[in-house]
């Protein structure tokens, strides 16, 4: 497997190249340093989550352009903002992802990030032309399988053995909405760890190897065990910051510890 960096004028792509199949992993370099993936085979391309800013719609539909693809379509699980992004093309997600991007948690982030970024955000969100099951699905010539999580839904890529997730990162923060999704996460991870992906991709991190599964399973329990011992955020934020001094996503970890310890109205 070959990989090579291609530095752009805000973010760079890094891409993977497995033979048949080419994965392309923009790193967005915004300011929630989003990632979004592009399989591509056959001269096709299926694209896996959206920008968010429209400084990087351009400079992500431009390279794509670059490459003399068709898009078969945008698997949106966890970032239905961006609405305005490759907006003719083909959008799929279960119900239950776009439930919860069009009135659940997922939602509820746009509204606060439209509040934070104003203009350059793009709040609009992207309207779902078609609904998936959970299973097999082929797009790009590639076939993958949709594993439905608490929010969305995960993506395996039986091809290049690899597995799309929302979340993951060594050395980054994590967003958990409390203990029940905070365990879950686990029992998620310890499962991929028995199926020994060989590449896990992210929409939060660049790409990974199957050790960093656990490494997150450690630090899930880390946290959950400090949040037993506190009795409000500030404090639980205090205490995972001095467990984990080099880790960034300082906003996830504060996101993670009003979720534990919602603020008072």
């Amino acid at each position: 497997m070959e990989k090579k960096k291609i530095v752009l004028e805000k973010g760079y792509v890094l891409v993977y190249d497995f033979g048949k199949i080419k994965v392309h992993n923009y790193s967005t370099q915004d300011f929630m340093d989003d990632q979004v993936l592009l399989l591509e085979k056959d001269h096709q391309m299926v694209v896996i989550e959206s920008t968010a800013f429209y400084e990087n719609h351009t400079e992500l539909e431009t390279y794509i352009h670059s490459l003399g693809v068709t898009i078969d379509g945008i698997l949106l699980s966890y970032h239905m903002g961006g609405g305005n992004f490759l907006k003719d093309v083909k959008k799929y997600a279960t119900e239950q992802a776009d439930e919860y991007g069009h009135h659940g948690g997922g939602k509820a982030l746009i509204d606060n990030f439209t509040k934070t970024f104003g203009e350059i955000f793009d709040h609009k969100l992207h309207k779902i032309t078609d609904y998936i099951e959970e299973g097999k699905i082929t797009l790009a010539n590639i076939e993958m399988k949709t594993l439905p999580t608490n929010d969305g839904y995960d993506i395996e890529i039986p091809e290049i053995n690899s597995i799309y997730t929302h979340m993951l990162g060594s050395d980054c923060h994590s967003i958990l909405a409390g203990s029940k999704h905070a365990t879950a996460m686990i029992d998620v991870l310890k499962g991929y760890i028995e199926k020994n992906y060989q590449w896990i991709f992210t929409s939060h991190y660049i790409p990974e190897r199957i050790d960093a599964l656990q490494t997150k399973i450690t630090y899930i329990e880390t946290v959950l065990n400090i949040a037993s011992t506190c009795t409000n955020a500030e404090e639980m934020i205090e205490k995972v910051k001095k467990e984990f001094p080099k880790y960034h996503g300082e906003n996830y970890l504060e996101m993670t510890a009003y979720a534990f310890f919602p603020r008072k109205k």
